[in-house]
């Protein structure tokens, strides 16, 4: 090794023994790939189940988060590695699916990884492990669909759906209100879901969120929220019937698009352009008030003499309104977005039943309400808390709920959680690898013993005896045929997963079976990484 200047006079090193490195092959490669899957998986393990650990991730700008959400900790983390890479891309396939099982899917990952490596020791070929896989794969779906159940929920019997929402939240910084939290996320869902064709569109909920108060205070308004507030102090705080103009079009006189001088020279002549200017004003107002408007949102500002006259004119207006926001309202309202004053007609106003705004607390930090709209398929949740990273967090484990009552809806099938469902495929892929004649039933039987590393991993962040409890739930569902036993997380005092309510979606379930075996079977097959230096 020698160092060298270049012609700026900046240091570099050279290497003299380049020539001999050599890159990673074969069997050496598909090891040093193993490691990489399992250092991932390692880091998201502690974080699984009702006490799995929390992470704090810190960014380059210095900004902190705290979670323990499997996707946002490995969307966050620095990641060079490709194969690394692979298991992030494989917690945010589950998470863009599914929604829930993000930590759960790339702990499955590492355990499959981690047999695969005692199988490669052994002399067993890369390909015949993933086919073997494959097949343990079709069999543990297929015992999750035989052991799931049916429930009917309503709009009345919110109660499945709400103690599954809970078994979600009960992993979050946010379990100690979990029941408020799951029956928000419930009653929003049910608002915005089209029952008859299965489908819930979550655009139409909003998650907003403002330091301050307590989670308690978390709540679902039947509207939209706008973090903004009237355009002049002295205009109305609440308007009942409001009849809302959303306008895309400045209050404000034109401006030729080309540039230009005005000389004013007299009195006369500054005066003439005041009242012209007045006029334009006049005349935006009252084309407002004509069609019966008692309220004005517009996506741009508006200078003081105009808010001046929008507030002697008695017509209340927000201004500076986001297009997304403003958006929400119109679907929200039934109005429609205006973008010229000559087009607006009364029948393109929206209707709310109340618009009113809040003040928070001591600051001067206000909020407008639009509520009791003509539409009420557009819904907010409106999240307090202590500080910005306990929001940012609820907003997290609030979209993990919505997105489990969303499968709900669409699939209304579940499993039993706290691991017993992954106890049970263990136990019918155990007895089915006896079937295959090949080689593959030693891939088969691995295939067991990595679904037993979930109910593991559960046992050990709870501060229980991983093996031995794992050992006792599962002689204890050989031996009374029930695959609702699970790990007592919680230490209620029953194995019992369906007398302690926990419950957990069916395609979540097989999803994270099936995506984990996707992303094993391809880091098996590959034996040469290649980096641009190589060629």
């Amino acid at each position: 090794m020698a160092l060298a200047f270049d012609e700026y006079g900046r240091p570099f090193i050279i290497l003299k023994e380049q020539d001999q490195k050599t890159r990673l092959r074969g069997i050496d490669a598909q090891k040093a790939n193993i490691s990489a899957g399992k250092a991932v998986a390692r880091i998201l393990r502690t974080s699984l189940g009702p006490k799995g650990m929390d992470k704090i991730l810190q960014s380059p700008d210095g900004d902190v988060t705290i979670t323990n959400d499997g996707a946002t900790i490995l969307e966050q983390m620095d990641v060079d590695n490709q194969i690394a890479k692979l298991m992030v891309e494989l917690s945010q396939s589950q998470d863009y699916e599914i929604g829930d099982g993000t930590t759960g899917v790339v702990v499955m990952a590492g355990a499959l990884l981690e047999q695969a490596e005692r199988l490669l020791e052994r002399g067993i070929h890369p390909i015949r492990i993933a086919e073997g896989y494959e097949m343990a794969s079709r069999i543990a779906v297929e015992h999750l669909e035989h052991i799931s159940q049916k429930f009917d929920f309503g709009a009345s019997n919110i109660e499945p759906l709400v103690q599954t929402c809970m078994t979600t939240l009960s992993s979050k910084i946010v379990n100690r209100c979990k029941r408020h939290l799951a029956e928000i996320s419930v009653k929003a869902v049910l608002s915005v879901a089209d029952l008859e064709r299965k489908d819930v569109n979550l655009d139409m909920i909003k998650v907003e969120g403002k330091v301050g108060g307590k989670l308690e205070d978390t709540e679902l308004i039947y509207g939209i929220t706008v973090d903004k507030d009237m355009s002049h102090p002295q205009m109305p705080k609440q308007i009942e019937d409001a009849k809302i103009a959303i306008l895309t079009c400045p209050f404000e006189p034109p401006k030729p698009k080309t540039k230009h001088k005005v000389d004013i020279d007299t009195v006369e002549k500054f005066q003439t352009l005041r009242l012209q200017e007045q006029k334009y004003f006049d005349d935006m107002v009252q084309k407002c008030k004509d069609v019966g408007a008692t309220l004005v949102i517009c996506q741009w500002g508006f200078d003081d003499e105009a808010n001046h006259l929008l507030m002697h004119r008695n017509l209340p207006a927000v201004r500076w309104v986001g297009g997304v926001e403003l958006e929400l309202i119109a679907i929200a309202t039934g109005g429609r977005i205006v973008p010229r004053f000559q087009e607006l007609t009364p029948e393109k106003l929206g209707r709310a039943g109340l618009v009113r705004e809040k003040s928070f607390g001591t600051t001067k930090d206000k909020m407008l309400y639009i509520e009791h709209c003509a539409n009420s398929r557009a819904v907010t949740i409106f999240i307090r808390g202590g500080n910005k990273m306990m929001i940012e967090e609820t907003k997290r484990s609030i979209h993990d709920a919505l997105c489990v009552a969303r499968n709900l809806i669409r699939n209304n099938s579940i499993v039993y959680g706290g691991g017993s469902a992954e106890i049970s495929c263990s136990i019918a892929v155990e007895a089915a690898a006896d079937k295959y004649p090949g080689v593959e039933q030693y891939a088969v039987r691995a295939f067991a013993d990595a679904l037993d590393s979930v109910p593991m991993a559960l046992a050990e962040n709870s501060g229980l005896q991983p093996i031995e409890t794992l050992s006792a739930v599962k002689s204890q569902q050989i031996k009374e045929n029930n695959p609702h036993y699970g790990i007592d997380c919680n230490d209620v005092g029953t194995n019992d997963m369906r007398e302690q309510d926990v419950f957990e979606t069916l395609i979540g379930k097989q999803q994270q079976i099936l995506l984990a075996t996707q992303v094993v079977k391809m880091i098996l097959k590959i034996d040469d990484v290649i980096s641009p230096s190589d060629y």
